[in-house]
């Protein structure tokens, strides 16, 4: 018996039994008849469920969308999605000029228009790549790549990637210290600045100059022009450093710290090791002494790469005239300024051939190739102590070859001559009969003695 219905043209019970599923006839036994209406039922619940699933999606979708905008107000611009973490975000620890710290999220695009800074330049940073110690100097930024410090400096903020290494730590509150400590300064010799400056002021207002105001503006005159810098502190004390050179500063000194840390450390070992290992030669002392060599060549290549890098600074003016941040930073608010008062084209042209005096960040690099050259300078004594100590070793090993050969030598002549009695005694005491045996037993000892 067959049943009237709409059976699909590629239906299972098609594939298996065109016959009796022709399309034609719209006709199918009654066993089919519940299969086929079961298959086609769960495909249009499935299509009905993804659409469901579709819908509530984007509604979810569209509120947050909502809330991101706080709360929509009356017809204002949509707030774009907030990107998902973990991608493309780090976390970041900003030091601002004022000592002040924040820990900020954001992305590689971001800090790439923050600091003005390449792809390749922030690759410098990447923890997980591995990159030889670095300092790149940029128009708007400088990148430190130092042992465990990897940092970007502008002339406004320090920028890190967060870290809870108790070195990085250190290094983040020595650098805070040193900002604050220098920003108060600062702060002082401006208000003393600007305290004479209204006293003189005054003076002039009532009757003129005194003598004492005189010999004071003698003596910051001179003081300017000793220092050749029109920024410079007017009052008698140390000269204020601009903000990027003092992050550098913080940056060097933590560097050397560390290595010279690890230096110290290194000797209080190294030398015990290998006076131990002069007296008495085990396969104990040996290792020690060979992970004592690996720790030394691979400190000895890290602090050498350091002092390149601070000799290459050095030896290239133009790398340390871009590293003044703030000069650059205030000659463009200048130029910017001045082109107000349609005087663009003259100062286009000093802005171009801007070359500060690079004798203040000279100064502080000397300062600090010193200091690493005195590490390494340790590092190489103690590799030649090292190799002294092999030279040692090896002729106190020398020495017992020989006395191993000479025993050699002696062995082998005391059985060349035990060899010569054993010939001798079995030549008589072969079964040949020789006038010998009939001599009288005298003779026989005579002869073999």
């Amino acid at each position: 018996m067959l049943y009237w219905g709409t059976p699909p043209n590629s239906g299972p019970c098609f594939k298996k039994f065109p016959k009796f599923c022709c399309p034609r006839q719209r006709l199918y036994p009654p066993n089919l008849a519940g299969q086929c209406i079961n298959k086609e039922t769960q495909r249009k619940t499935k299509r009905v469920n993804n659409s469901q699933s579709v819908a509530s999606s984007n509604s979810k979708a569209a509120m947050m969308d909502r809330e991101d905008g706080g709360g929509g107000g009356g017809g204002g611009p949509t707030a774009t999605p907030r990107p998902r973490k973990g991608m493309g975000l780090r976390t970041w620890l900003v030091v601002s000029e004022s000592g002040q710290s924040r820990v900020e999220e954001v992305g590689k695009h971001v800090i790439m228009r923050r600091t003005g800074l390449p792809a390749r330049d922030l690759r410098v940073l990447d923890p997980l790549l591995s990159y030889p110690s670095s300092i790149l100097g940029r128009e708007r930024a400088i990148v430190i790549n130092l042992e465990h410090i990897k940092a970007i400096v502008t002339a406004k903020e320090v920028l890190m990637l967060y870290s809870t290494n108790p070195l990085v730590v250190q290094f983040v509150q020595d650098l805070q210290h040193r900002i604050s400590s220098l920003q108060a300064l600062s702060t002082q010799q401006a208000g003393e600045r600007d305290e004479m400056e209204r006293e003189d002021k005054a003076e002039a207002n009532l009757s003129g100059p005194s003598q004492h105001t005189l010999r004071r503006r003698a003596s910051i005159s001179s003081n300017e022009r000793k220092d050749d810098a029109p920024e410079t502190s007017v009052v008698a004390g140390p000269k204020v450093l601009a903000f990027e050179f003092r992050a550098l500063e913080s940056c060097l000194e933590s560097a050397c710290r560390c290595l010279d840390s690890e230096t110290r450390t290194l000797e209080e070992e190294a030398y015990p090791a290998l006076d131990e290992l002069t007296t008495k030669i085990s396969t104990l002392n040996l290792e020690r002494v060979r992970q004592i060599k690996s720790r030394l060549v691979a400190i000895n290549g890290r602090v050498q790469k350091v002092r390149d890098e601070i000799e290459h600074l050095l030896d290239d003016d133009n790398d340390m005239a871009e590293m003044y941040l703030t000069e650059k930073l205030n000659a463009s608010k200048e130029e910017v300024s001045d082109e107000d008062d349609d005087r663009s084209e003259n100062n286009s042209q000093n802005f171009t051939s801007f070359k500060p005096n690079v004798e203040e960040l000279e100064m502080l690099l000397e300062a600090y190739f010193a200091q690493i050259d005195g590490i390494l300078q340790k590092l190489s004594d103690m590799s030649e102590y090292v190799d002294d100590t092999e030279d040692c070793i090896n002729i106190m090993l020398d020495d017992t070859q020989n006395q191993l050969l000479q025993m050699g030598v002696l062995l082998s002549a005391a059985n060349m001559i035990l060899n010569a009695g054993i010939v001798v005694v079995g030549l008589f005491g072969m079964n040949i009969h020789i006038t010998l045996f009939d001599a009288p037993t005298i003779k026989f000892w005579q002869t073999t003695c």
